[in-house]
């Protein structure tokens, strides 16, 4: 089951705030990961301010981004701004997890520049974020898959969609309706602001 939906989320630029630097010309050619840092720099440069990077900004003396959101992507996302800061040291930028609907939460209230997704936004959250005065931009920037697997000792190797679907909506409850043993279905899955957990369940 694969999933196109890996996405930053951003604020657009208002004219009244003040841009990031440029990443310099040799990133395309220093860089190891060249295109999700290509990407991490038109997003770098296209975020506003928030009051977080504000105040650290004011503290250190440095570019600061907030960047939250999605656990799936938090490792990634790591990896790219560790990457980026090899070029352009003087920009800081705090990446941590949450979950999708914490980052998108965030990006909504204005207290980070960056919101990792693993689904996509939904209609309300876009309502909600533009009458606060912030507008939403999407950007795909990975596919990933997701697997449902069962104990070893499960008799059971095969499952259709419609058969998932009953399991997760309650439907079907024991093993023996699937033609397994009489045994409850124990279900072991992400937490509810997981992005993976909303995109699974739809």
């Amino acid at each position: 089951m694969f999933r196109p939906i890996l996405k930053f989320t951003v604020r657009r630029l208002q004219p009244d705030k003040r841009r990031f630097p440029a990443p310099p010309a040799e990133l395309t050619r220093r860089a190891r990961f060249v295109g999700p840092l290509l990407l991490l720099a038109l997003l770098l440069t296209g975020c506003g301010s928030t009051a977080g990077n504000r105040a650290q900004a004011a503290s250190t003396g440095q570019e600061a981004l907030q960047n939250k959101g999605s656990d799936t992507m938090v490792n990634l996302a790591l990896a790219w701004a560790e990457a980026y800061r090899q070029v352009n040291p003087d920009l800081l930028i705090a990446v941590t997890g949450g979950g999708s609907g914490t980052g998108i939460a965030a990006l909504i209230n204005g207290t980070v520049d960056i919101a990792n997704v693993s689904r996509q936004i939904k209609p309300d959250e876009i309502a909600a974020a533009e009458a606060n005065g912030v507008e939403p931009v999407e950007f795909v920037v990975a596919i990933d898959a997701l697997a449902v697997v069962v104990h070893p000792s499960n008799p059971i190797d095969k499952l259709t969609i419609d058969q998932l679907s009953d399991i997760f909506t309650g439907k079907i409850t024991n093993w023996k309706e699937l033609g397994g043993l009489d045994a409850p279905i124990v279900l072991l899955s992400r937490e509810t602001n997981s992005g993976t957990h909303v995109y699974f369940l739809e």
